[in-house]
């Protein structure tokens, strides 16, 4: 199974309100390190030095400063396309976070719209 798979099962596996995760991926060549960090820019992973794991990915539900599940999904893809194999663990979930937009100024119907749309 590859880490596309391996992805899908972890988002599969996540609550309807999650927010957003921070995973882990571990390279299992490394002499394939630079052509998976080439890739890895798309979703902008912070590579780690010195560590057991390479690169850390951060990736959001529908708002935040992550890469998006539909991006990273694609960015592991094109790593299992390239051969490049690897461990992907996810280290931290985070639930039920809402998007802070700021209010002042606007008409109630839209603060009524918002309040629909995010279940607030």
């Amino acid at each position: 199974m590859g880490l596309a798979d391996d992805f899908q099962q972890v988002l599969d596996s996540l609550p309807e309100d999650w927010t957003d995760i921070v995973c882990d991926l571990r390279i299992s060549d490394e002499d394939l390190y630079v052509d998976a960090a080439v890739l890895m820019t798309q979703i902008n992973a912070q590579p780690y030095s010195e560590a057991d794991w390479h690169f850390r990915i951060n990736v959001a539900h529908s708002f935040g400063h992550a890469a998006a599940a539909e991006t990273v999904k694609g960015t592991l893809e094109l790593l299992d396309e390239q051969g490049i194999a690897g461990a992907l663990i996810v280290r931290d979930v985070h639930i039920g976070r809402t998007e802070v937009v700021p209010m002042w100024g606007r008409p109630e119907s839209v603060r009524r719209e918002f309040r629909a749309r995010r279940s607030l």
